[in-house]
């Protein structure tokens, strides 16, 4: 017996072939397409944007942002965003906290209705704007009796962009709190401490990194939304014009440098964005317990 458990034990086991170091040459040439598809599709369209920014000189790209045509876009776009941004916040907060931490009737209606703006098109939520706040909507003729303008103004606008990026802060922290579970909330709570304490102090630093990532998502796209706010805005210049619909009016009148000095500003966003979702995903991965 102990020596069919001595050969049982010596007996090599087979060797299993990794899929990670099956072969070189085909790591190689994955790698290899991936780095192509990305400066294709990614880097090149990014450099000549700033190529075409930058064609006439740097005093033709700074004079660009001396037009108050574009000076006024990038004032709405940066007071969209900061309506939008802390709205969407708290809400993304509160409902996650819901999702996550309590058991309720409609609970799995609530995070369908989170996802919707991802599957609807935001031509079509700018569209389903207009048939309720539009003069011939189903509230236009009320708002209007009143004084009130939704549609062509900036509170169509905050609403179209509101709806497009509630998800952001959202779905980022819906599985993290998932993933903490519910036992340092009922520690603080079996300790004495209230629901607002427990919330600032327990549940909230547990999820600051995955919080802090939603809202640099939610900011980049309030900023850089065009569907939604160009159906609703009217694209007036001067007016409802955010930047990413000025970009359009200028390249279509056939301004080029200062069409792609304002494109350079939410590429920059956009690179600004990254930098800091890796930042982000860097600390949330040092931080001990992930997260605390």
């Amino acid at each position: 017996m102990a020596t069919t458990v001595t050969r049982f034990r010596e007996t090599p086991l087979p060797r299993t072939r990794s899929a990670i170091s099956e072969s070189a040459g085909m790591r190689r040439a994955v790698i290899g397409l991936t780095v192509v598809f990305l400066f294709l599709f990614l880097f090149f369209p990014l450099i000549a944007i700033f190529f075409e920014a930058l064609r006439d000189g740097l005093g033709a790209y700074l004079d660009s942002f001396r037009d108050p045509y574009a000076l006024a876009a990038v004032r709405l776009t940066l007071i969209v965003a900061a309506i939008c941004v802390p709205v969407n916040t708290i809400f993304g907060v509160a409902a996650a906290w819901a999702i996550a931490k309590f058991e309720f009737r409609g609970k799995s209606l609530l995070t369908t209705l989170i996802d919707l703006p991802f599957a609807v098109s935001p031509v079509i939520a700018g569209l389903l704007f207009i048939l309720v706040f539009g003069s011939h909507g189903w509230l236009g003729p009320w708002l209007e009796a009143r004084g009130l303008q939704v549609i062509f103004a900036l509170p169509g606008i905050v609403l179209a962009t509101l709806f497009i990026t509630f998800p952001f802060v959202a779905r980022e922290l819906i599985p993290i709190m998932q993933a903490r579970g519910k036992e340092d909330e009922h520690a603080a709570l079996t300790l004495g401490a209230g629901g607002w304490r427990t919330f600032w102090q327990v549940t909230l630093p547990n999820v600051k990194w995955g919080l802090f990532y939603g809202v640099v998502l939610c900011n980049a796209r309030a900023m850089g939304e065009f569907g939604a706010v160009a159906v609703v805005s009217g694209n007036i210049k001067g007016l409802t014009s955010t930047m990413p619909l000025y970009v359009e009016t200028l390249y279509l009148e056939y301004a080029t440098v200062p069409a792609f000095a304002l494109s350079s500003v939410l590429a920059l966003l956009a690179l600004i964005t990254l930098l800091l979702k890796n930042l982000i995903e860097s600390r949330w991965r040092s931080a001990p317990g992930r997260g605390n």
